[in-house]
């Protein structure tokens, strides 16, 4: 509960930053960028999970002052992620000069009225939402499982997410299903003015972590069913 708390003054402080220093026209693409950086944001629930799950004590300050198995690797991921959410703000303010060409932004009062009163608006939030869609699904593809296991495992950026990339790729359905999960969640928060992310991130990083722990079973016991079929030892 802290840890989301502590993420919920980190956004609290981000949004009323955007308002204070006049960059309010970027929040929509910010919130929703949240979704890029997120899996990163939640590695201290991850290493908190990991170490519930070995036995292992947990305090506040490990979640926060998380060291990976992998080293420095996850600092590529993260600054991959980070790269993803800025060059999604980046295209979204470009759509909109594309929709609406190079007008002052009318204020938040106003664009909300625009976005859904007007066929330019509809056309803006159809092309909007494919376009960052694909960055979500991008970001959501190399660090779902890559980030739990450059935590866990003695590994490199590339092949984590590679590996990530793979398992999704290999089980769309359900993964899917937790991509709407984690979106419906997520809008559900901000719509409470972030007050939900005290509880719903917490909830979302443990359940990312024990679905890469049951992704990482089962990846282990396939190996080991496939050294049998071709005749090495279990």
């Amino acid at each position: 509960m802290a840890y989301g708390v502590l993420v919920f003054a980190i956004s609290i402080l981000i949004v009323g930053g955007l308002f204070r220093f006049g960059y309010d026209y970027i929040l929509f693409p910010a919130l929703s960028g949240f979704l890029v950086v997120g899996p990163l944001i939640a590695a201290g629930l991850y290493e908190k999970s990991q170490r519930l799950a070995e036995g292992l004590p947990v305090t506040l300050a490990g979640m926060m002052f998380v060291t990976a198995r992998s080293g420095g690797q996850i600092l590529f991921v993260g600054v991959l992620l980070s790269m993803l959410a800025v060059l999604w703000m980046r295209a979204a303010v470009l759509l909109y000069a594309i929709f609406f060409g190079l007008q002052p932004f009318p204020g938040l009062n106003e664009i909300v009225g625009i976005l859904i009163g007007t066929p330019r608006g509809w056309a803006l939030i159809a092309v909007g939402s494919l376009v960052g869609g694909l960055f979500a699904a991008f970001s959501f593809a190399i660090s779902v499982f890559g980030i739990p296991m450059l935590l866990a495992e003695r590994t490199d950026a590339l092949t984590a997410m590679g590996r990530s990339m793979a398992l999704v790729w290999n089980n769309r359905p359900v993964m899917l299903t937790w991509g709407a999960v984690v979106t419906g969640l997520s809008v559900l928060s901000i719509a409470t003015g972030m007050i939900g992310l005290i509880i719903t991130f917490p909830v979302l990083g443990h359940a990312t972590w024990h679905a890469y722990s049951a992704m990482r079973w089962k990846v282990h016991a396939g190996r080991e069913e496939l050294r049998v079929d071709v005749g090495g030892e279990p």
